[in-house]
């Protein structure tokens, strides 16, 4: 049939430029967990309580494990150095930007011009920072640095690119990428959101609710959308199943579904990952909070990572294989 798009794209520019994308918003993350645990970590003792927010970060990256066989402690030093800066870790920062740098290259003349200045732009100045900041406050800089990087790469990106399927494959990468972090993020702190008997809203659940919120820059659109003081189901009903809110689960699969379709129109057919991704959005529209809470929201989150993770894999073997 005739295809709107002119030429499609070999697997292989399309494979690279979905990991560019999700390899980008992967460190953007990586620098908001050490931005919010530097953050937590700086209050008095009485607001953290027990818990090792340092061992914690490592768990929302999902490196604990990895971690544990280089290191004996996770504590702020070994932690930073482990997500930032490490080479022997794949997914540190620096290890994402590399990887997206060596994907852009490959795909070179399928990037605008911006895409390609933003992205190896900040590999060298990242070359720049050695082995990592000396200080805590030049690690606060470097982290606003990583953030503001993705955001210029994603907004060169929505900015110039055509809209075909390049530019298609580069959002199902950074979606994927993005419901799987906030999903981290939940999972990890899940035990801080379920609804106790006992009296919530002390100094602790503030500070720590306000962090959750500030890691995914949702605190402000909480107030806008809740207009009340910050509370436990009401973070998780914002990050699970509002569609307004970007780094929902719901507006992640709002959009993962509409690009999976812009690719099956171009492609001439349908098949099993916009299948399941319809599955997974249709869940969460008709997903209450409450039946959430009560059937188990650790449940819930793992079940959604394990999708999301199938679809990943669906979309490789589909498209990028």
């Amino acid at each position: 049939g005739h295809l709107g798009t002119g030429r499609l794209m070999l697997s292989r520019t399309a494979d690279n430029l979905y990991w560019l994308a999700r390899y980008v918003e992967r460190a953007e993350y990586l620098a908001r967990i050490l931005e919010a645990t530097q953050r937590l970590t700086s209050l008095p003792i009485a607001y953290i309580g027990e818990s090792n927010e340092w061992e914690s970060a490592l768990q929302t990256a999902g490196c604990a494990h990895a971690f544990f066989e280089a290191y004996e402690e996770a504590n702020e030093e070994n932690v930073t150095d482990f997500l930032a800066f490490s080479t022997a870790n794949p997914s540190s920062i620096r290890s994402c930007f590399e990887v997206a740098r060596t994907n852009a290259r490959a795909v070179r003349t399928a990037l605008t011009m911006e895409m390609w200045d933003a992205i190896n732009g900040t590999w060298l100045e990242l070359r720049r920072y050695g082995n990592g900041p000396t200080s805590r406050e030049e690690l606060s800089r470097f982290l606003r640095w990583v953030q503001e990087s993705s955001l210029r790469f994603d907004g060169s990106a929505y900015r110039t690119m055509l809209r075909n399927d390049a530019y298609w494959f580069s959002r199902l990468g950074l979606y994927q990428e993005r419901a799987d972090n906030t999903a981290r993020i939940l999972d990890v702190k899940y035990h801080m959101l379920l609804p106790a008997n006992e009296h919530v809203g002390g100094p602790l659940d503030y500070f720590q609710w306000a962090a959750i919120l500030r890691s995914v820059s949702a605190l402000t659109s909480y107030h806008w959308v809740y207009r009340e003081n910050v509370k436990p189901w009401l973070v998780a009903d914002l990050l699970i199943l509002k569609e307004e809110m970007p780094r929902s689960l719901a507006s992640c699969y709002e959009n993962l579904v509409r690009y999976l379709d812009a690719i099956a129109v171009a492609y001439g057919r349908q098949g099993p990952s916009q299948r399941l991704a319809r599955g997974v959005r249709t869940r969460l529209q008709n997903a209450r909070m409450e039946a959430i809470f009560q059937n188990g929201l650790h449940e819930f989150i793992q079940e959604f990572i394990a999708d999301n993770n199938r679809i990943s894999t669906t979309i490789t073997q589909q498209y990028l294989a």
